[in-house]
């Protein structure tokens, strides 16, 4: 799930050698933290945030087939 997030990142920023994806691993979830250069949380983001859903959408429909809850959080 993680190198999914970082291949949608890195083709939306200006900086790709910036993009940090972290995964951190629970029983029934899994967290998924994405970091960006200042200058490309805005990219990440989109429009009142329209890119991070659907971010978040693609990753979500990836983790069904394994049964788990997946959150994409972005940090700055």
């Amino acid at each position: 799930m993680g190198e999914l997030v970082k291949v949608i990142a890195k083709s939306l920023v200006d900086n790709p050698n910036e993009v940090s994806v972290t995964e951190v691993e629970g029983t029934q979830s899994l967290i998924i933290e994405l970091k960006v250069s200042p200058e490309d949380m805005g990219k990440v983001i989109g429009k009142q945030g329209r890119i991070a859903k659907a971010i978040r959408t693609v990753v979500k429909a990836a983790a069904t087939k394994e049964n788990k809850r997946v959150v994409v959080e972005i940090i700055q």
